[in-house]
């Protein structure tokens, strides 16, 4: 992982853009990655560690009304996140996460493992993508933080110049 979190900061870097992160399932160890490596100031805005619901309203201006319909691990939660965090940072680019990292709290519509990962641009569309991921709760926020890499990075790679 260290190499894409290195070409990830590289094209972050390059391209002039501040990536913010909002977290549930994770417990900000995107964050916790990303700012891992010296220099990490010039590329990484900050995080929001939104676990609970009321987190999630509060800071980040998910609808209540969404959270009711859909649960916290949705993919219309994951892309209200990411927006939520573009628009009380300013930040340029923004990728949420919220799953079910396990051992319990799954259920046979939510099994333990799924994560909807979002991400996009201030200013563009926030793609969701829906992962369901395998092994235990470490191995699942692993697994979410690398796709999530992947994911930022695809965005980047999309970039013009």
């Amino acid at each position: 992982m260290l190499a894409l979190l290195e070409t990830v900061s590289a094209r972050l870097a390059q391209k002039k853009l501040m990536l913010v992160s909002a977290e549930s399932c994770t417990g900000g160890m995107i964050g916790a990655v990303m700012t891992d490596r010296p220099g990490s100031s010039a590329v990484y805005a900050g995080g929001f560690i939104t676990y609970s619901n009321d987190l999630k309203t509060r800071l980040l201006d998910v609808p209540e009304p969404m959270l009711a319909q859909y649960g916290a691990v949705s993919a219309a939660v994951a892309q209200a996140m990411a927006q939520g965090a573009l628009s009380k940072t300013g930040a340029d680019i923004a990728i949420s996460v919220t799953g079910i990292a396990g051992p319990d709290g799954g259920s046979a519509d939510k099994p333990v493992g799924l994560v909807y990962i979002g991400y996009g641009l201030k200013n563009g569309p926030i793609s969701v993508s829906k992962h369901n991921f395998t092994g235990d709760r470490g191995a699942v926020r692993r697994q979410t933080v690398e796709a999530g890499l992947r994911h930022i990075l695809d965005v980047l790679e999309k970039l013009p110049g």
